[in-house]
């Protein structure tokens, strides 16, 4: 049996080339978001027993809401700081990496992996139980609403009645209140024009309509000429459109307030995020640097 002899090197045929080193350990990485979590966890509940101990409403000494989100606001950015940066010296530490780059990798992975997990945790426990809830009661009002909607006409159809009589007839017997204004009593009158603002907020056609009708109830209750009416529920009209544009104005201001402190909220929230980024990166190369020493 003939042997291939190469002066003591290996043939090329039976070469294998050596295995890269993983640089990169998920055992570590793991361990060290169970102690970030861990770590701000414990701090959050601290920081809720501090805050609970301000409290004092016997006293009045309570700190305003202002002061208070700021307070709370800088402690969790603290907080933060000090988890991740516990986290990523864990997992450099544990990793065992010589190199800051490697280190550097392990601590920003446990950053990304502990806000990931967050933001699971909220939106899967949290959102989930809430969103559960709303969907339920969407879901049963929906098969109600489906159910009757479904059984009206087939009733009606059984009883060779036309759908629209039916329609008419409910309408009927949820109005009780007479056609004729001047048989109405207070009550009746109010809910009647009550009925018949939306419409004249709309205007056009069915607004003057709707506005005719009012002054109708309004002269036949009053007991007074239909032009006083008139003049009356003029005024009403204008001071009702006025209120309504006050409204209006008064909403779109509170929503651009709103969406600038949600702008300011979300780059507040990009600031920490960053800052815990660069902790998690500080504390695992920190970890390198003892290592090397």
């Amino acid at each position: 049996m003939a042997t291939d002899f190469t002066n003591g090197v290996s043939p090329i045929d039976h070469a294998r080339p050596g295995k890269t080193p993983t640089r990169i350990s998920w055992g570590a990485i793991f361990a060290g978001v169970v102690l970030a979590v861990a770590v701000q966890l414990v701090l959050g509940i601290l920081g809720t027993g501090i805050g609970l101990t301000m409290v004092d409403p016997v006293e009045g000494t309570t700190p305003g809401a202002a002061g208070f989100g700021i307070g709370a606001g800088v402690y969790w950015l603290v907080t933060t700081v000090l988890a991740l940066g516990a986290g990523g010296y864990a997992a450099a530490r544990v990793a065992g990496v010589h190199e800051r780059f490697d280190a550097l990798v392990h601590g920003l992975v446990v950053w990304g992996v502990t806000l990931i997990l967050t933001l699971y945790l909220l939106t899967s426990a949290v959102g989930g139980i809430i969103g559960g809830a709303f969907r339920t009661v969407g879901a049963v009002s929906g098969a109600v609403g489906s159910t009757v909607s479904a059984a009206a006409p087939k009733a009606a159809s059984l009883a060779k009645i036309d759908e629209d009589d039916v329609r008419q007839e409910a309408s009927a017997y949820l109005s009780d209140a007479p056609a004729d204004p001047a048989q109405m009593t207070p009550e009746q009158a109010q809910k009647e024009i009550a009925g018949e603002l939306p419409a004249l907020a709309r205007g056009g056609d069915d607004g003057r309509e709707a506005e005719a009708r009012i002054v109708d109830i309004v002269a036949a209750q009053r007991k007074i000429s239909r032009p006083e009416a008139q003049a009356q529920v003029t005024r009403a009209k204008r001071q009702f459109v006025r209120t309504k544009n006050e409204t209006i104005a008064t909403a779109r201001s509170a929503t651009d307030a709103a969406a600038g402190a949600a702008a300011g909220t979300s780059f507040v929230l990009v600031f920490a995020l960053l800052v815990g980024a660069a902790a998690a990166g500080f504390g695992a190369t920190a970890a390198t640097r003892r290592r090397l020493r």
